[in-house]
């Protein structure tokens, strides 16, 4: 797991390294800058002439130094300060005195398109205001020009926490972030404006994530280890029997991605509870599965409690649909069930209203809402969740006592306790029809094999999204279909031994 910070938490390691540790600020900065000239070699970015971009706060400090390495090894480096010098903090106007004293140019009412290389160190992680004036002015001449463009730590503009554009923001090449990377560098259209990040080790105390109130994590991909190891002496009831209550009239294909996704997971039995319209489609399909039907009558109580018996894992609503029958379906599991529960789709549209229900159910829930679905049953809108997506989240999932997969470009993970979690993986090409019924699938299949419902989420939007990442890279963005995130799974399973 990596930890990522807010820009809050950043500001509280900045000063606790300085304070409590007894690193000098100014040590601290030459090392940021020390970073940033590095990659601006690594990165090959065009030094014929550079312009490094400065605030009057600390960022802007970062920047002033960032010139005069770039200055002492020959390279044209003109700065020019946004603001007033009564504004310069202290390090900042020591900054400027060193670069006083190295004769480096200063210079006001800078040209963006006049220069090869633009380095950003106007606004860092504080920033909360929107940018306007000679800011904003400047930011969007700097976006028109032709220059490459670095940023320090976060582009001028965007949301440390939200990955918001405040206003205007620069649209960076590379951005060198320091010590963690930043909420903001993941969420859109934040991740966006930041172009390749880079994340530089400048001797930020590491404060254990515990810590904080609220500890932000991202999985990566040695955190495949954590998908539990196989038995040579175990059977197919050892990795876990789920019942999956999916698909309505002639809607057969969400139930035979969840239930395909669950087995190739690692799941050892999955038994489908479905229309009898869907009984060819499937058993033709997906002859691996048992199943149950039911038809224009009553729902055959007596079929579902006999598959909520044998089940070590419940699943509803992929394509359930949301008439009498579907609600019948899903009541009876909520009555019956007491087995971990998860619900997607038409189960949590029709729970809309209703979710007080699920606070009686005996055992764990994980719920997989899209942001309309998400919206609909917690009565939060969508442009309000992305003003706040960590705390919305993690409040829902606190007040319904369950575990929460928000899903978005970054889907926002939460059990209701201090750690969250943003997934960084996949790509653009998941947002096809069927995608979601994959991880649902998924994530059946990680509960089976043991899991809990909070170490399940997370790894398994993470497997998710490396699925789709795999299955871009031979389909293309464009063409890829959810049935190639599941023929993936084979590739992610194989590299879990390789990452112990």
């Amino acid at each position: 797991m990596k930890q990522i910070v807010t820009g809050g938490q950043m500001k509280f390691l900045d000063d606790y390294t300085i304070r409590k540790i007894g690193i000098p600020s100014l040590v601290l900065m030459e090392r940021a800058a020390l970073s940033v000239y590095q990659a601006l070699l690594e990165e090959k970015f065009p030094l014929k002439k550079v312009l490094v971009l400065c605030g009057t706060g600390n960022n802007g400090g970062d920047g002033v130094a960032v010139a005069r390495m770039l200055h002492v090894t020959g390279v044209s480096a003109d700065i020019c300060i946004l603001g007033k010098k009564d504004h310069y903090t202290e390090e900042m106007r020591k900054q400027v005195n060193i670069a006083e004293n190295y004769h480096i140019s200063f210079v006001k009412n800078a040209v963006p398109a006049e220069y090869t290389t633009i380095v950003d160190a106007v606004f860092g992680v504080g920033l909360s205001r929107e940018v306007d004036g000679i800011y904003r002015d400047t930011i969007e001449a700097l976006n028109r020009s032709e220059a490459r463009i670095m940023a320090v730590d976060i582009p001028s503009g965007i949301s440390a926490d939200t990955g918001k554009v405040l206003g205007c923001a620069v649209k960076a090449d590379v951005t060198v972030t320091f010590a963690y990377e930043k909420a903001g560098l993941l969420f859109y259209p934040g991740a966006s404006y930041a172009g390749k990040v880079r994340t530089a080790d400048i001797g930020i105390y590491k404060l254990p994530r515990n810590d904080f109130e609220l500890s932000v994590l991202r999985c990566e991909e040695k955190d495949l280890y954590r998908i539990p190891e196989r038995k040579p002496d175990g059977n197919k009831g050892t990795y876990g029997k789920i019942f999956l209550a999916a698909g309505s009239r002639d809607i057969s294909g969400a139930a035979y991605l969840s239930a395909c996704a669950a087995l190739r997971t690692g799941a050892g039995m999955i038994k489908v509870h479905t229309r009898e319209e869907n009984r060819q489609a499937l058993t033709t399909m997906l002859p691996e599965a048992m199943y149950s039907f039911y038809d224009d009558e009553e729902i055959k109580k007596e079929q579902i409690q006999e598959g909520l018996t044998w089940a070590d894992v419940i699943g509803v609503g992929p394509g359930l649909g949301t008439g009498q029958q579907a609600e019948d379906i899903l009541y009876t599991i909520l009555a019956e069930g007491g087995k971990p529960l998860l619900i997607d789709a038409d189960g949590l549209n029709l729970l809309a209203g209703r979710m007080e229900v699920l606070t009686q159910y005996p055992a764990p829930i994980l719920i997989t809402p899209h942001l309309g679905e998400f919206s609909r049953i917690s009565g939060v809108s969508v442009k309000e969740w992305k003003e706040a997506p960590l705390y919305l989240t993690r409040r829902f999932a606190q007040k319904y006592h369950l575990t929460v997969v928000c899903k978005d470009s970054r889907t926002v993970i939460s059990d209701g306790s201090e750690e969250i979690f943003i997934n960084t993986s996949g790509n653009s090409g998941m947002a096809t029809a069927g995608s979601g019924d994959v991880l649902f699938g998924i994530l059946m299949g990680l509960l089976a094999q043991g899991l809990t419902a909070k170490e399940a989420a997370p790894l398994g939007v993470y497997f998710h999204g490396m699925a789709g990442d795999l299955a871009a890279s031979q389909k293309g963005e464009y063409s890829m279909i959810a049935g190639d995130m599941i023929t993936q799974t084979t590739e992610i399973l194989k590299k879990r031994g390789t990452v112990l």
